[in-house]
C-alpha cells in the first residue's frame, strides 16, 4: 500500500459525519511521505520542535507547537509517543484557545502521523483517528 493510500483512505477517513481538515505522514526527517491536498505548508523547524518534545517531552509546552504557523496549545498526550494540541488565536495580543480544532501527532519508529481537525470533529476523534494509524504502523516496524 502506498502511503498516499494511508492518508487518503485511513487518516482522511468519514467518522461519525465528519472528517480531518488536513493530515500528514512525515518522516523523522521533515520529509513529506503523503499529505493531504490541504495539508499546510510548514517550516522545518516546526516539524524540528516536535521531534524533539517527542524525545525531551514538555518542551513545547511553554512555547506551543507550531503548523504551517498555526499555534496550538500543547494538551493532554503521552510523552514520547503523542503530542495533541489545541487551536490558539490571538485577540488584542493576548492568546485566547479557540476551541474551534486542533492537531494530534503520533510518533511510530520511522514517521510521524499528523491530523489537524476543526468543529464539529471532536478531539477524540481526532485522535482515535490518527494513534489508530499510528500504532497499526507500530505493529508493522515502521
Amino acid at each position: 500500500m502506498s502511503w498516499q493510500t494511508y492518508v487518503d483512505d485511513h487518516l482522511m477517513c468519514e467518522i461519525e459525519g465528519h472528517h480531518l481538515t488536513s493530515a500528514a505522514i512525515i518522516g523523522h526527517d521533515g520529509s513529506v511521505w503523503a499529505q493531504s491536498e490541504t495539508f499546510p505548508q510548514f517550516k522545518p523547524e516546526e516539524i524540528t520542535g516536535i521531534m524533539t518534545d517527542f524525545n525531551e517531552p514538555g518542551t513545547l509546552a511553554p512555547t506551543g507547537l507550531f503548523l504551517g504557523g498555526t499555534k496550538y496549545m500543547v494538551i493532554q498526550g503521552e510523552p514520547g509517543a503523542v503530542i495533541r494540541g489545541k487551536k490558539v488565536v490571538l485577540f488584542v495580543h493576548i492568546f485566547i484557545i479557540n476551541g474551534s480544532g486542533g492537531v494530534c501527532v503520533k510518533k511510530t519508529s520511522q514517521a510521524l502521523i499528523i491530523g489537524v481537525y476543526d468543529e464539529p470533529m471532536a478531539p477524540g476523534q481526532c485522535n482515535m483517528i490518527v494513534e489508530k494509524l499510528g500504532d497499526y504502523l507500530i505493529d508493522q516496524s515502521l
